[in-house]
């Protein structure tokens, strides 16, 4: 079969590397997302023939069958379902596309291959049961997992749900529970890569932690080192948020950032009942500019992800634009293996 792609909510193109990467014969023929800082970056590395600004909720059964679209792939809103958010599942605003397209999918004939990306929640929402609803009413067969890129040989922890359908044969892999791992996956003797592997050189010092955020706020950051072999998952709010937006990187080993971490809880500990002269407060940053702490690059975080290297953004993009548009995205390797998985015989 010749696969005919329909990339929604496409972003900055995340699932087109995935279906560039599972190395299939076929090609994306449309990708609409409503972001418009996303479409400038899909379009600079496509071509602006592909990606369309829409409203997902304007497609119509029409559209789709004159596309001739037999492959779907798609990473609805996360907000509705986030840990963060307020979980109004269903109820949130940013749901409506996802409900738009369970009504369409069962009138769209053509459509063979569905594969679907959300947070780690997801599984439990109403969202998830009116999509399967749809599913098993259109005809498909569907597996659902909870992955994370450190079981693809990436060293970034990105929890997230997927959901694979396709009509005719069903897959070869259980189907009453939601898979952990791949179906079939052996325990991997090869090692993590290192975070060392995906570090730039002479990197700015644009990207040096501000002393304010290292004088406030060090202590509660995930702090990765070259031998290292993970991160955190990296979100929208990276470098805007210090805590739970994802990893910082220091070039020192964990011995020598020990250290002077012992130093500076030293001269926290010596001083916690009286005010901190200034003397003290700039030998204690002084010791804290040792660690040269610096937020990983979008160039790194899209090596966490899985971008190839000629994925680019435009020079127009600001750095926080592209933090907010990776965190937004999906790893590459990790919904590539799951499409070569869909379309297995």
């Amino acid at each position: 079969m010749v696969f005919r792609v329909l990339e929604l909510f496409s972003g900055i193109g995340g699932m087109h590397y995935a279906f560039k990467y599972a190395q299939l014969d076929g090609e994306i023929i449309a990708a609409l997302d409503v972001n418009t800082v996303a479409n400038a970056v899909y379009a600079h590395n496509y071509g602006s023939n592909l990606v369309k600004t829409r409203n997902i909720q304007s497609l119509s059964v029409k559209e789709v069958t004159k596309l001739q679209a037999n492959m779907l792939l798609m990473s609805p809103p996360c907000q509705p379902h986030t840990r963060q958010g307020l979980q109004r599942d269903t109820e949130d605003k940013r749901s409506d596309a996802l409900t738009h397209l369970c009504g369409l999918i069962p009138q769209c004939q053509d459509l063979q291959y569905i594969l679907m990306e959300n947070v780690k929640g997801f599984e439990s929402s109403q969202a998830r049961n009116q999509f399967i609803e749809s599913l098993e009413r259109s005809g498909f067969h569907w597996r659902e997992f909870i992955l994370t890129p450190t079981q693809f040989n990436v060293p970034n922890t990105r929890y997230r749900y997927y959901c694979i359908a396709r009509k005719g044969a069903d897959f070869p892999f259980a189907g009453d529970k939601i898979w952990e791992e791949m179906p079939g996956a052996i325990a991997q003797n090869q090692a993590l890569s290192q975070i060392a592997e995906i570090v730039e050189e002479n990197v700015s010092a644009d990207f040096l932690v501000p002393d304010d955020v290292l004088t406030k706020r060090v202590l509660v950051m995930d702090i990765i080192h070259p031998t290292q072999s993970r991160s955190m998952c990296f979100t929208k709010g990276y470098t805007h948020y210090t805590e739970g937006t994802g990893s910082a990187y220091t070039p020192l080993s964990e011995d020598e950032s020990h250290r002077i971490f012992e130093l500076v809880k030293e001269i926290d500990t010596s001083n916690k009942d009286a005010p901190k002269s200034e003397k003290i407060l700039q030998q204690r940053l002084d010791l804290l500019h040792q660690v040269k702490l610096r937020y990983f690059t979008p160039r790194e975080v899209a090596r966490l992800m899985s971008f190839p290297e000629d994925f680019e953004f435009p020079p127009e993009t600001t750095n926080r634009q592209k933090y907010r548009l990776l965190g937004n995205s999906i790893n590459v390797k990790v919904v590539g293996e799951l499409i070569k998985l869909l379309t297995i015989k």
